[in-house]
């Protein structure tokens, strides 16, 4: 049975790093021209996403508040059935 060779498709360490300059101009002009793309947004459009998100933080805020009430009065009531019997 003959041995035969296996050759890599991996670019070698010295290739790599003859290559390492050009893509890292690619890499830069791929992100200038994603900024490009990028748009502020309006001063209204702003407020009104943070008003939804302050109204969402208020409305979990009270659905946790009021689950941790009925878990914790729930273990109370538990612990204090069992202590007693």
């Amino acid at each position: 049975m003959a041995k035969t060779a296996v050759v890599s498709a991996q670019p070698s360490f010295i290739e790599q790093v003859k290559s390492l300059p050009e893509r890292i101009k690619s890499f830069y002009g791929d992100v200038r021209n994603e900024m490009r793309k990028v748009t502020t947004p309006a001063r209204k459009e702003v407020e009104a996403t943070t008003i939804v998100v302050i109204i969402t933080v208020f409305i979990f805020g009270i659905y946790f508040w009021a689950v941790d009430g009925v878990i914790g009065r729930s273990l109370d009531w538990v612990f204090k059935y069992f202590s007693t019997h």
